[in-house]
């Protein structure tokens, strides 16, 4: 809706849409316990949207001399638009506002920041918790960004192919971090299906463009599809966390696991390698693996060190070190971890902590081991994550006291 918005006022009046959009949830609020829900509560929506702009044109001097442009633009529905003329326009409203937003004017982290609040719906919370940023700092920098869009004046217009080509790594970097969040939301659902769902479907949209079907974006469809094929596994009957290599391998969607290794299949072509390479790579190991204990961890290790290669980070790191714990055991894991105690972004990352839990455990630590649940339990992750530490952490307990 914000998008569809944008659209039509045009990016120097993001906020404004984003205003008129809220208001339209506001009055669904207000109206649907009395009225009922819709039938259909998108059109529902996008009427009231639709009706509060014009309101906003009648009103707002700024807008007299292009009105009618305006309500045309208001009169298609969302998602369409003439096309450009040029082999390969890229037509949907979201993915515009997403190459909008990473405008070559922002930082590459701005860039991202704003397309996950303006194109993904994300608060400045959930924008922290995928950039392992504090809030406060994700207000600012998102305040910042609007200003520049609103002082440099760029438009909804698809940039030229050279310049599509520069700014779609950042895109590329929002639908992975959006398909994260819905992966591993940080709400009172574990699992957003419907971030997961839009992730893909940007990314297929993408991969089927001749002007942004790279490599890399074929890797992050294929890491997309494969990682979404086990969504309906994750989850017990109760709501409570599965771990993989407990998961029910019936219940993976295998038609995602086909468009996964499609996809992968294509990222196989060219010389370049992107960080989405490897994860995609790792996906698939998993997929092709019958059962947890046909999982080949050493070429899951092999491509955790090409990842750590290609895009080192401490998140990387972490998630390497349970590839080493299958290959080398829990004590090399343990010591594969040591340099990221000194790395403040994760001081406050529960899957750190719970990941140092689960190695002392296994190494026969379960003193340290119920310290670090403690510690994970301190952190912000969501409900279903909070149930699942909790269960570890008083299973260990229990550990400890058959010890004593």
């Amino acid at each position: 809706m914000v998008a569809w918005l944008t659209r039509a006022f045009g990016p120097a009046h993001v906020q404004l849409a984003e205003e008129v959009v809220q208001d339209a949830l506001v009055k669904a609020l207000q109206q649907w316990p009395h009225t009922g829900v819709p039938d259909n509560p998108s059109a529902w929506l996008m009427r009231v949207a639709r009706n509060g702009a014009i309101d906003v044109l009648r009103r707002h001097k700024a807008f007299r001399e292009r009105a009618r442009d305006v309500e045309a633009s208001l009169a298609r529905p969302p998602g369409s638009r003439p096309l450009d003329g040029a082999a390969g326009a890229v037509g949907d409203d979201e993915l515009r506002m997403i190459f909008m937003c990473c405008h070559p004017s922002l930082t590459p982290e701005t860039r991202v920041a704003l397309s996950l609040q303006l194109a993904c719906g994300f608060n400045a919370r959930e924008i922290g918790r995928a950039l392992l940023t504090a809030e406060p700092a994700i207000a600012q920098r998102l305040v910042r960004a609007k200003r520049t869009l609103r002082d440099s004046g760029v438009s909804l217009d698809m940039p030229d192919k050279h310049d599509l080509q520069a700014r779609l790594a950042s895109v590329l970097e929002v639908i992975y971090l959006m398909f994260n969040e819905g992966y591993a939301s940080a709400g009172a659902d574990l699992i957003r299906e419907d971030l997961c769902r839009e992730a893909l479907r940007l990314g297929r949209a993408l991969a089927a463009n001749p002007l942004t079907a790279t490599p890399a974006t074929h890797a992050l469809v294929a890491l997309i599809a494969l990682q979404s094929s086990r969504l309906a596994a994750r989850l017990d009957d109760a709501g409570n966390l599965v771990r993989l290599e407990e998961q029910d391998r019936s219940r993976w969607d295998q038609r995602l696991v086909a468009l996964g290794f499609h996809h992968f299949a294509a990222a196989s072509t060219g010389d370049a390698m992107s960080p989405y390479h490897p994860q995609a790579a790792i996906a698939a190991l998993h997929a092709g693996a019958e059962s947890a204990a046909d999982t080949p961890w050493p070429a899951i290790l092999a491509r955790y060190d090409e990842l750590m290669a290609l895009a080192p980070s401490s998140v990387v790191a972490l998630n390497r070190a349970i590839a080493v714990a299958r290959v080398h055991g829990a004590p090399a894991a343990l010591d594969a971890l040591a340099p990221l105690e000194d790395a403040p972004e994760l001081h406050r990352y529960h899957l750190y902590w719970s990941t140092r839990a689960q190695l002392l455990e296994e190494a026969g630590d379960v003193t340290r081991a119920r310290d670090c649940y403690a510690r994970a339990l301190s952190c912000p992750c969501s409900e279903g994550e909070r149930r699942f530490l909790q269960r570890r952490a008083e299973r260990t307990a229990a550990a400890r006291h058959t010890i004593q």
